[in-house]
Order: C-alpha cells, then structure tokens, then sequence
C-alpha cells in the first residue's frame, strides 16, 4: 500500500484522508482475497524523530512552553505510528471479511486527523514533529505480530491502544492545568475516537475467537505470555473501556 510507504508525515496524512473519501465515494473496489507482497520500506517515516529506547525519552516540565511541546510531540508521535499500524491491518491480513478493512481503513484516518491537530499545535508552540526523541513500542508490537491477525487484535488495540484510553485524562487534566485548553481539547476528540478504536479491535478479535473455537478470555492470557506484552497497570478508565467493548469478566480480571 502506497501510503504505508509515504515518509512524509502531512502527506500521509493527507493521502489517508483521501483515500477514505474515495472508498466512502464507492471509488475503490475490494479484492479481500488477494495476498499482497510486503511493501518496501515499512513503515513509512521521516528521518526525524530520532528513535530510541523508551527509558531514554526525556520528561519536560510542563511548566514550561518545551515541556508541553515535548508532551504534545509524544501524543503526535503515538498517532503516527496508528495511522501505520492501521494501514499496516489492511494490507497484510488476506481473506477477512470486507467490514474488516473498511474499519481499518475509517481508523486510519482518524488517526490522520489526530496527527494533523496534533502537529498543527505543535507548531503554534514553536516546535515541529521531529524536534524531540520518541520510542518505536508501537511497531515493534506489530512487527511481533505480523503473522496472526489475532495477535495484532489482541495486542496492539486491546493492549497497547487500550491504555491510552486509561492515561488520556490525566494527560488531558495536566495541559489543562498547564493553561493550553487547545491541546486538551484535541485530547477530547482522540479519546472519543480511540473508544471507537478499541471496540474496533475487539470486535475483531472476538470475531476471529469465534471463527478459531477459542476462549477470548484464555486465548488473551496466552497471547500476552506468547508476545511478551507489556503488564497492564491501571489506573484503568473502566467507563471508555465498557464503550469499547470490554466485557465485565475482562474488567474484573484487570489487577488493582
């Protein structure tokens, strides 16, 4: 796919964008069958930011202009990788149903809107996507899981993704706090569609559960321990996860 390859973050997000338009216009037909060669160069991105482990991502003041920036780096940082890690759902799993990848392709661009608001804050503060250093966690999980679409379901939305539904407010509450009601309204939109996201992996997930005869709750455990996923810490926002699909028995099953 095309955009996956892009390394030019507006344009990616621009191509997405269009992209979505098209499929929505009934512009583009589906071949769900077809088994596509891995694209050169994936993911797509630019030389900056730098990329590095994340114990070596800096923690700013926010009580200063470079702080939030930095802030805001990360977040568009995160979005980035989404918009690769959707497009990165569409192409590489063959045979799913068409719903499938017209999910995909909806959370790819909305990923892109966020990146876009995201990185047009950025530089109202002075600074541009590329300036600070950021972390690869996100593709590296995908690229753990790139032979299992359930594997990518269960860990990249329902894990990965899932915590940033958890950490939002804080995130939200401290640039408020910090006086840049702008970015904390950008945060409102990501979190209301990242609950959209998240319900989009486990509707998935769940589907693949059922067409393989497995356990979701099981399958999960085994996932986790399989791909060595991160341990889930809370605080965990149990209302943004009930709205993206998490049954009671998965929320009583997260640790205190």
């Amino acid at each position: 796919m095309h955009w996956l390859g892009e390394t030019g973050p507006a344009a990616k997000a621009a191509g997405v964008t269009a992209l979505q338009q098209a499929w929505n216009d009934g512009a583009l037909i589906l071949d769900a069958g077809a088994v596509l060669p891995a694209p050169a160069g994936i993911p797509g991105r630019p030389a900056r930011p730098e990329l590095v482990p994340p114990r070596e991502v800096k923690h700013r003041s926010m009580g200063t202009v470079e702080g939030r920036a930095a802030l805001i780096h990360a977040l568009a940082h995160i979005e980035f990788n989404a918009i690769n890690l959707a497009l990165d759902a569409v192409w590489r799993y063959p045979g799913l149903p068409e719903d499938y990848y017209s999910d995909w392709l909806q959370v790819a661009a909305e990923e892109s809107l966020h990146f876009s608001l995201l990185s047009a804050h950025l530089q109202e503060l002075g600074y541009a996507y590329g300036d600070f250093p950021a972390h690869n966690s996100l593709w590296e999980m995908a690229q753990k899981t790139e032979q299992d679409p359930l594997a990518r379901m269960a860990l990249v939305p329902r894990t990965l993704e899932a915590r940033g539904l958890d950490a939002t407010p804080a995130v939200r509450a401290k640039l408020a706090q910090a006086g840049d009601q702008a970015a904390a309204e950008i945060l409102d939109i990501i979190l209301r569609d990242e609950i959209g996201h998240v319900a989009i992996g486990n509707r998935w997930y769940g589907w693949l559960c059922q067409e393989r005869a497995l356990d979701p709750l099981k399958a999960y455990a085994d996932l986790s321990v399989t791909y060595k996923a991160p341990p889930l810490r809370g605080p965990f926002n149990l209302e943004a996860r009930r709205r993206a699909g998490f049954s009671e028995r998965e929320l009583a099953l997260l640790p205190p």
